[in-house]
C-alpha cells in the first residue's frame, strides 16, 4: 500500500506541474468573453489524475498548480482562490462519479456533470466573491466590469445575467474540452500511469 501512495503522489505531483504549465499558456477569447477571462488547459491533468487515483488527487493537482501559479499572480491570490475553487468541484465531482461507475459511459458522465456543476457555481463564486475582490485590488468599479460584458452584447443588463449569459456556457465549454482531450489521451496514457496498481 506504501507503494502505491508514493506512486501515486509522485505522479499527482508531476500532473500538478504540468497543470500549472498549462495555466500559463492560457489565451483570451475576447470575441466570446471579457479578455480579463482567460481560457487554458490546465485541468486537463487534473481530470486524468482523478480518474486514474481518484477525486482527491485530482485537487489535489488544481491546489499544487494554484499555489506554484501565485509566484507569478497578478490578481493577490484572488484568480489562484477561484480556479482551485472550481477546478475542484469540476474533477471532484467527475472523479467521485467515475468511482461508482469505471466505465467511459461513467467517464462521460462525470465529466459532463462535473462540467455543469462548475458552470453554474462559477456564476456565484465570481458575483459575490470574485469580481468585488477584483474591483477593490484594481480600483475597477463594478459597473466597468459590466461594460466589458456590454461591449459584447449591449443588451446585457446586469452583471449578475453577465455571468449567466457569458460565463455558464464558457466554463461548461471548458470543462467539455478538457474531458474530451482526456478520453483523447487516456488509453495511452492509464498503462504508464496505473503500472503498479495490480498490487493493491
Amino acid at each position: 500500500m506504501k507503494k502505491i501512495n508514493v506512486r501515486a503522489f509522485t505522479v499527482t505531483a508531476i500532473m500538478g506541474a504540468i497543470g500549472f504549465v498549462l495555466m500559463m499558456l492560457e489565451f483570451p477569447l475576447s470575441f466570446l468573453i471579457p479578455s480579463f477571462i482567460k481560457f487554458d488547459f490546465s485541468e486537463l491533468p487534473a481530470i486524468i489524475t482523478s480518474f486514474v487515483f481518484g477525486p482527491i488527487y485530482g485537487i489535489i493537482v488544481c491546489l499544487i498548480k494554484n499555489l506554484i501559479h501565485l509566484f507569478f499572480t497578478s490578481s493577490g491570490g484572488v484568480g489562484e482562490l477561484s480556479n482551485f475553487i472550481l477546478g475542484a468541484i469540476f474533477v471532484g465531482t467527475a472523479g467521485f462519479i467515475y468511482r461508482f461507475n469505471k466505465t467511459r459511459k461513467g467517464a462521460l458522465i462525470g465529466s459532463v456533470v462535473g462540467a455543469a456543476v462548475m458552470a453554474v457555481i462559477s456564476v456565484f463564486t465570481n458575483y459575490f466573491f470574485v469580481y468585488p475582490a477584483f474591483s477593490v485590488i484594481y480600483g475597477l468599479p463594478m459597473e466597468v466590469i459590466l461594460q466589458m460584458y456590454k461591449a459584447i452584447l449591449p443588451s446585457t443588463k446586469n452583471l449578475f445575467v453577465a455571468l449567466v449569459i457569458f460565463n455558464v456556457p464558457f466554463n461548461f465549454a471548458k470543462g467539455i474540452i478538457d474531458a474530451a482531450i482526456c478520453f483523447a489521451v487516456y488509453k495511452r496514457l492509464s498503462p504508464i500511469l496505473k503500472a503498479g496498481r495490480a498490487k493493491k
